[in-house]
C-alpha cells in the first residue's frame, strides 16, 4: 500500500470519529432537554397554583392600600392591567390614572403602601414624579369656577326638529348628540377638567360650609357640569331621544334607544354613557373621577324608569294624561312592575355613583318655589325625599327648575323661609341660572352657584357668552331650524 494510500484512509477514520462524536453530543442535549422539560412540568404542577394565590393576595392588598389612600380602582382600570406584566405594573398603572386625574397623593400612597415599594425603582421612580407634578399645581380661584349645563340630549334631529309643536320647546332648550360632542371635545382641547360642587366647598358637622381646595396644574381649569331631567318624559317618545339608562352585561351605564322597527339599541345616546367612555379615553378630563351633577325631578320616574308613587297607587287625581296613556299600552303594569322599575333605577344609579356621578334635587314637579309658595314647595321637597331619595341617595344639592331661585342675587339669611326650609331639610348647596361666565357666592351656612345654559338658544342668540368654551360655528347642528324661537 503506498504512502497515498494510507493518509486516504487515516483522513477517513478521522472524519467518522468526528462524526461519531457529534452523534454523541446530540444524543446527549437531546437527553438533557427531555430531563429539563420533565422538570418544569412537575415544578409547574408543584408551584403555580401558590403563585396565583399569591397574586390574588397581592392584587387585594392593592386594592384596600388604594381604599386606604382615598383613591380607588375601577373594574376597568384592573381589567386594563390583567396580563400585561407583573403586580408591579398593575400597581403602576392603576396610580398613573389617579395621577392623571390629579389626586397625587392617593397615587403616592398607593405605591407607598405596597410590600414591593421598598425595592422596586420604578415605583419610586414614580412617586418622584408624581412628587414634581404636584409641586406645579396652584389653588385654583373658587370664585372663578364655571358651570355648565344640558337637558337631556337629542340623538335624532330628524325625530325632534320634525315641525310638530313640541319643535320649537326642543330647539330652544335641548343640544343634539353631536353638538354636545364638539362641545366637551373643545373644552378638553383647551384644558377643562370636571370637578364637583363638593370640592368647591366643605360642610361641617355643625352645619356651616367652609371653601374647598381644588389644586391643578398650569393650564388646567375647573368647571362643573350638570344635566336637568333625565327621566326621558313620556312626551319625548318617538322624538328622537334615548329610551333610558341601563348596567350592560360589562357592567357599564348605556342608553337604551327605540330605533323605526321597534328594535333596541344600545349606546351612548346621552351625556351620560358620553362622558364615561370619554373619560375612560382621557381620564385627565376628570378631577379625582369626579363627573357630572343629575338634577332630577320625580313625577314620572327618574333615568327612565317609572319609580314614582302614582305609578304603584294609580291615583285617579295624581294620574296626567301621559301617565293614563302609560298605563292603557301596559295594562299589566301592576305594583310587582313598579318594584321591579325601582330595582332598576336604584341599580343604575348605583354604578353610576360609583363612576364618579352625583344626583341633585330638581324640585319633584319641576317647580319654581316663590312662584307656587311656601306651602306648595314644602310638599313637593318631601315627594322628592320620599320618592327620589329611596333611588338615587341622599344629596345637599338643589338645582333649581326654571333656574328660578328661592332669591335675589344678595345673601341667604334665616330671614327668608324657603331658604331655613331647605337648610333645615338637609340642602346645602344651591343652583340657578346666571349666564354670565361665573357667579358664585359664599354664606355661612351655603354655597350658591350660577349655571350656564349650553342649548340652542343660548348658541344661536350668545354665541360670544360661550367663546370662552367652544366656538360655536364648529359645532353648531346643521340639522337646527332657524331661527331659533325666543323664549
Amino acid at each position: 500500500m503506498d504512502m497515498n494510500e494510507r493518509e486516504k484512509r487515516l483522513r477517513q477514520k478521522q472524519a467518522q470519529r468526528r462524526k461519531n462524536v457529534l452523534i454523541m453530543k446530540c444524543i446527549i442535549s437531546l437527553l438533557i432537554l427531555i430531563v429539563v422539560f420533565l422538570a418544569v412540568v412537575l415544578i409547574k404542577d408543584a408551584v403555580i397554583p401558590g403563585v396565583k394565590k399569591q397574586e390574588e393576595n397581592t392584587k387585594k392588598q392593592q386594592q384596600e392600600a388604594q381604599a386606604d389612600a382615598g383613591g380607588s380602582v375601577t373594574a376597568d382600570q384592573t381589567e386594563s392591567t390583567e396580563g400585561s406584566g407583573s403586580t408591579e405594573d398593575q400597581l403602576l398603572a392603576a396610580a398613573d390614572v389617579m395621577a392623571a386625574q390629579y389626586d397625587y397623593d392617593g397615587a403616592i400612597q398607593s405605591l407607598q403602601a405596597s410590600s414591593l415599594y421598598t425595592n422596586s425603582q420604578k415605583m419610586q421612580d414614580a412617586v418622584t414624579g408624581y412628587q414634581q407634578v404636584k409641586a406645579t399645581c396652584t389653588a385654583y380661584p373658587l370664585e372663578q369656577i364655571t358651570h355648565v349645563f344640558f337637558h337631556t340630549m337629542i340623538k335624532d334631529p330628524s325625530k325632534a326638529f320634525d315641525g310638530d309643536a313640541k319643535e320649537a320647546g326642543y330647539n330652544q332648550v335641548m343640544t343634539t348628540m353631536s353638538e354636545f360632542t364638539g362641545i366637551m371635545e373643545s373644552m378638553y382641547e383647551k384644558g377643562y377638567v370636571m370637578v364637583s360642587l363638593h370640592d368647591m366647598c366643605t360642610v361641617n358637622a355643625d352645619g356651616t360650609v367652609s371653601s374647598g381646595e381644588i389644586l391643578l396644574p398650569p393650564g388646567k381649569i375647573p368647571f362643573v357640569l350638570s344635566q336637568d331631567d333625565v327621566s326621558y318624559y313620556h312626551y319625548m317618545d318617538g322624538d328622537g331621544f334615548a329610551q333610558k339608562l341601563i348596567v350592560d352585561e360589562n357592567g357599564d351605564v348605556k342608553n337604551t334607544y327605540v330605533e323605526d322597527d321597534g328594535s333596541i339599541s344600545v349606546g351612548d345616546y346621552d351625556m351620560v354613557p358620553w362622558i364615561d367612555t370619554f373619560v375612560k379615553e382621557h381620564p385627565d378630563f376628570s378631577y379625582h373621577g369626579h363627573k357630572g351633577i343629575i338634577a332630577l325631578t320625580g313625577y314620572e320616574g327618574v333615568l327612565g324608569y317609572r319609580t314614582d308613587e302614582v305609578y304603584r297607587t294609580k291615583e285617579a287625581s295624581r294620574v296626567t294624561e301621559y301617565q293614563q296613556k302609560f298605563f292603557d299600552e301596559h295594562p299589566d303594569f301592576d305594583e310587582a312592575a313598579w318594584q321591579k322599575e325601582v330595582d332598576d333605577a336604584t341599580n343604575v344609579a348605583n354604578t353610576m355613583k360609583a363612576e364618579g356621578w352625583e344626583f341633585a334635587s330638581h324640585t319633584w314637579g319641576h317647580i319654581a318655589p316663590q312662584t307656587v309658595g311656601l306651602e306648595a314647595m314644602q310638599k313637593d321637597t318631601q315627594r322628592w325625599l320620599d320618592n327620589v331619595a329611596p333611588v338615587v341617595g341622599d344629596t345637599d344639592v338643589i338645582i333649581f327648575a326654571f333656574g328660578a331661585d328661592i332669591g335675589d342675587w344678595q345673601p341667604y339669611t334665616d330671614a327668608n323661609p324657603f331658604f331655613t326650609y331647605l337648610k333645615g331639610k338637609g340642602f346645602n348647596i344651591f343652583c340657578n341660572v346666571d349666564s354670565t361666565q361665573y357667579w358664585v357666592q359664599f354664606g355661612s351656612n351655603y354655597m350658591r352657584q350660577g349655571r350656564r345654559n349650553l342649548d340652542g338658544y343660548r348658541m344661536y342668540y350668545n354665541p360670544d357668552m360661550l367663546s370662552d368654551l367652544f366656538d360655536v360655528s364648529s359645532v353648531w347642528d346643521k340639522s337646527r331650524p332657524t331661527p331659533v324661537p325666543q323664549m
